[in-house]
């Protein structure tokens, strides 16, 4: 009979696997031909799984609050009060969580997220001014945090039901990153 590799969990790596597997030392369990897929024998709901997409755009902007002086912008900004601008290439990572969808096997088409992401979000940011051309950041002071909560909030009615929205990382720098989980 045909077997097919699953993992199991650290207590269960060396304790033989009920049903029809067979214990193999390291934390592999054969399933015959058959028995179904690893994990839902038996279960009468799907596992939920999350899964995460990352894109990338490219993107200028300057940090600044128009009511304070400006000596108060660079003490607080910095580099980034610079008035002529700045960039960065940023990663975006969206998550989505959801059941993973028997015939399938995915919690979600990558591609429909993607699209989702790209439509209503992307196509406004991606080499563009953060604080002149985004109509939904007008009068956001657009800080990677600003930006990562305005995100969600383009990209959260935009999703199939069948998953839900659980954070977006957004990446200004290889370095620093946000997260946003909708709270």
């Amino acid at each position: 009979m045909a077997a097919a590799a699953v993992a199991l969990s650290g207590r269960d790596r060396f304790r033989k696997a009920g049903g029809s597997g067979d214990r193999i030392p390291g934390g592999v369990r054969h399933q015959r031909e058959g028995a179904g897929p690893p994990g839902l024998v038996g279960e009468s709901r799907m596992p939920r799984v999350r899964v995460t997409r990352r894109l990338h755009f490219s993107a200028a902007h300057r940090l600044h609050r128009p009511d304070w002086p400006e000596e108060r912008n660079q003490a607080v900004f910095g580099d980034c009060a610079n008035p002529n601008w700045h960039g960065h290439n940023y990663e975006v990572d969206v998550t989505v969580e959801g059941e993973v969808d028997p015939e399938t096997g995915f919690v979600l088409d990558l591609k429909v997220l993607r699209d989702a992401v790209e439509r209503h979000v992307l196509a406004d940011v991606d080499h563009r001014n953060l604080n002149t051309e985004v109509p939904w950041l007008s009068g956001t002071n657009p800080t990677t945090e600003n930006v990562a909560v305005a995100m969600w909030h383009r990209i959260v009615d935009h999703l199939p039901d069948a998953v839900e929205l659980v954070r977006i990382t957004l990446w200004e720098t290889p370095r620093n990153y946000v997260e946003y989980d909708g709270r």
